[in-house]
């Protein structure tokens, strides 16, 4: 008999597998613990609860937090949710489903993840995206590792400062571990500077002096070779940047441009593709997926044809069956990815399938021009917020450079204090970033009043 109804093992059973290893009790298993390090009480546990004792005990929990208007962007966006979107991911055939290795029978997946795939083509202008990957970070250290794999002569990678501080952590993490050199290309007047990028280019010393230089073998930099860049399209300071001779630049040296996005600024952006990107990544998360504390998010990753063999993850490619009817298939998938990982270009074989979805409805819902008044939206509250907090006299002016719903200032203001008396008013704003200054960010879901309201607490 077994006294727990959801263990699978009975006294017998237990009893057999201890003979077979030679011990005569459980405890026996932990003998080589001391026992002074061993907990012979009882646990303190709650007793058992009803199901609605349960609700209530999560319901009471989740009063305790307090929930604020978010007015920060710093990579993760508050953008609004159509109530489709969940209803439709939350069907079992989508919740459940697992890998799409058996293509007859995982058309729906196929089908999907194939229609994602084509959408993040459209807002990137490239010709082949993956079936997405775990976050905006790590597609950009995934695009890294493929620029070195697609040039090879190179084990060293430019980098703009003015990315995101987490990805560029996510990135040197990535670096460390892979043997890979990491040069840091400078900022000038709030944009990643073409005159830095042109210096590190350059094999000569003097040209070189005063770069700063990650090197994860701890060797010297001096006259190596780089495999390509990673910069941003909107960086850490909401600015967009102007990428004019970024990928001129990098392809005279036969090195590779990856341009970090938010696909959601893509709208009305030039595309990485216009700017002669070779691959694009950013993170999913602002085609309307919450916040959710987070995660779950998902990245995606998108280059040239002539890169396509050395691009990570699934792809999802169209074909006929034996009828001749239209279907899906994984495509172009090295076998490498899964069993010889040793070998493998990426040890990212898996996806955010779950997540693309969510995008993929996400993006059939808005449609272009939905997505143009999204921006639209962002654009006149993030300016009117930027207009009012200068008008306070509490802010000055840090760069004089197009932004679209993200924005820094110079705080004049004790910064702990301004962020304090927004939190007890119900806001989340002014996030101090490692310059000093504070951020802002405004979305579609930002009121005029609430804005207002912002406005009015900081000029008490």
């Amino acid at each position: 008999m077994n006294n727990f109804q959801f263990f699978p093992h009975t006294d017998e059973d237990i009893q057999l597998m201890l003979q077979k290893i030679g011990v005569k009790s459980l405890d026996d298993l932990n003998s080589d613990i001391p026992a002074e390090y061993r907990y012979e009480g009882d646990y303190d546990l709650p007793d058992t609860m009803s199901e609605q004792e349960v609700r209530e005990f999560f319901n009471s929990l989740g009063r305790k937090n307090t929930p604020l208007k978010c007015f920060v962007g710093q990579g993760a966006y508050d953008h609004y949710t159509p109530a489709v979107i969940p209803y439709l991911t939350q069907r079992s055939e989508f919740l459940t489903a697992y890998t799409p290795y058996q293509c007859e029978i995982s058309q729906g997946t196929l089908r999907y993840i194939f229609e994602y795939q084509t959408m993040i083509c459209n807002i990137t202008g490239m010709d082949v995206s993956n079936a997405s990957m775990y976050d905006g970070p790590t597609a950009a250290a995934e695009a890294m590792r493929m620029m070195i794999a697609t040039v090879r002569k190179s084990d060293t990678v430019l980098v703009s400062k003015t990315l995101l501080p987490h990805v560029i952590e996510v990135i040197k993490t990535y670096a460390k571990f892979y043997g890979t050199n990491i040069v840091m290309i400078d900022e000038c007047d709030g944009q990643t500077s073409l005159e830095s990028l042109k210096r590190s280019l350059t094999p000569t010393l003097s040209n070189r002096e005063g770069e700063q230089k990650v090197s994860s073998m701890g060797g010297d930099l001096e006259g190596a070779t780089f495999a390509g860049a990673i910069i941003p399209a909107v960086n850490r300071y909401g600015i967009i940047e102007d990428l004019e001779g970024f990928a001129e630049e990098m392809h005279a040296q036969k090195a590779l441009l990856t341009v970090y996005c938010d696909p959601s600024a893509q709208a009305i952006l030039k595309t990485p593709a216009e700017w002669g990107a070779d691959i694009a990544v950013g993170d999913g998360q602002s085609l309307g997926i919450p916040l959710c504390y987070g995660g779950p998010y998902m990245g995606f990753m998108a280059c040239c044809k002539e890169h396509l063999r050395k691009l990570p993850g699934r792809i999802v490619g169209q074909t006929t069956d034996k009828e001749g009817h239209r279907s899906f298939v994984l495509t172009l998938q090295a076998r490498e990815q899964h069993i010889r990982r040793e070998k493998a270009t990426s040890n990212i074989c898996s996806n955010e399938s779950l997540m693309a979805l969510w995008v993929t409805v996400y993006l059939s819902l808005m449609g272009p021009q939905g997505m143009k008044k999204l921006n639209e939206q962002c654009y006149d509250g993030a300016h009117y917020l930027h207009d009012e907090l200068l008008k306070s006299g509490k802010f000055e002016k840090v760069f004089e450079k197009p932004f679209l719903k993200e924005f820094v200032l110079k705080p004049l203001v004790d910064v702990k204090d301004l962020q304090q008396k927004l939190y007890d008013a119900g806001f989340f704003a002014a996030l101090q970033t490692e310059e000093g200054y504070v951020s802002f960010c405004v979305t579609e879901k930002r009121t005029k009043e609430e804005i207002d309201a912002l406005i009015n607490i900081i000029k008490e």
